[in-house]
């Protein structure tokens, strides 16, 4: 069964996207995408250069028509919808402004297009970034360019907000800042955040939910806490090497043997896993937690895949 079989057709669910296609001439950039994300989530969307993170965003927010497939939020189309786009703001990589305007100005073009858009959620987050909102835009550095993107987008307090990228440039207070934000958007809205971004680590802090997109599909689309609680890094030693056939009773990912120390990914329930262990009487052992970046390498190195050149 493919992942496009599993997905299906509930409005209870915030996005559904169903054997999405789409090619630029030659260039293959999504083939039979499929995947669900929930309202209310922060899903962090990660892939190599060219796996189709910005054109699935695009997709999403109705900039792109699909060439197959279908996208659905809140089991309507979303392309040529300008009801529901009305509800959606796209934060691109590359900042975009009117020539010569301010913040203020921006703000006020963004209140005719966005009815829940806040003055008082505006100025409070100007000065909280210390922004001056009278400032021409293009006098702004790149950093300053995408606090001003922020800052407006959550001014809108749309349904649906698209992140391409948009935390790279920015100094760490400044992301620090912006992912406390977050949070408190999506329990205040019931904001949906999707957040394209190479920086695990970063997404590992603040989504709950991760997909990640290869060669133009979604490989995988976990709930990151099940995810970082199913499988984990064993150490182990005992008194007489062992083989990977000694631990065939547990769902081992990968093996190394290092003299007497064996090292194992294990997939499975910590405490199941440590009970497991503890039968076997070694002499030293330890459970670790992996990061996401390198449970994504695991499963990656699992399935064949060149993971230098999936991640980095």
């Amino acid at each position: 069964m493919t992942m496009y079989d599993t997905v299906q057709d509930n409005t209870e669910n915030a996005i559904v996207v169903k054997g999405l296609c789409k090619s630029f001439d030659k260039i293959v950039a999504l083939k039979d995408a499929s995947t669900v994300i929930q309202r209310g989530s922060i899903f962090g969307l990660i892939g190599s250069n060219g796996a189709g993170k910005s054109t699935f965003l695009r997709l999403l927010a109705g900039i792109y028509r699909p060439d197959a497939g279908e996208i659905l939020i809140d089991g309507k189309p979303v392309y040529e919808n300008e009801e529901l786009k009305q509800r959606i703001f796209y934060i691109s990589d590359d900042q975009f402004f009117f020539p010569n305007s301010n913040m203020e100005e921006m703000a006020n073009y963004f209140a005719t297009i966005y009815k829940n858009f806040s003055y008082e959620q505006f100025y409070h987050l100007t000065e909280m970034f210390r922004l001056d909102p009278s400032r021409k835009l293009s006098t702004f550095s790149k950093g300053m360019q995408k606090q001003a993107h922020i800052i407006l987008a959550l001014s809108c307090q749309p349904d649906f907000l698209f992140c391409d990228e948009t935390f790279d440039g920015l100094e760490p207070v400044m992301r620090q800042t912006v992912n406390r934000l977050l949070p408190y958007a999506v329990l205040d809205n019931r904001m949906t955040p999707i957040i394209a971004s190479h920086n695990l680590r970063e997404l590992e802090d603040i989504c709950d939910h991760i997909g990640l997109l290869h060669q133009g599909g979604v490989v995988f689309d976990r709930d990151l806490s099940s995810l970082q609680g199913d499988i984990h890094k064993v150490q182990c030693a005992f008194s007489t090497a062992k083989a990977r056939e000694d631990f065939a009773h547990l769902d081992v990912v990968t093996y190394e043997q290092r003299g007497n120390l064996s090292i194992l990914v294990v997939r499975g329930h910590a405490d199941a896993t440590d009970g497991a262990l503890k039968a076997m009487e070694p002499l030293y052992y330890e459970l670790l937690p992996l990061t996401l970046e390198e449970i994504f390498i695991t499963e990656m190195e699992v399935l064949g895949y060149d993971t230098e050149q999936l991640i980095y």
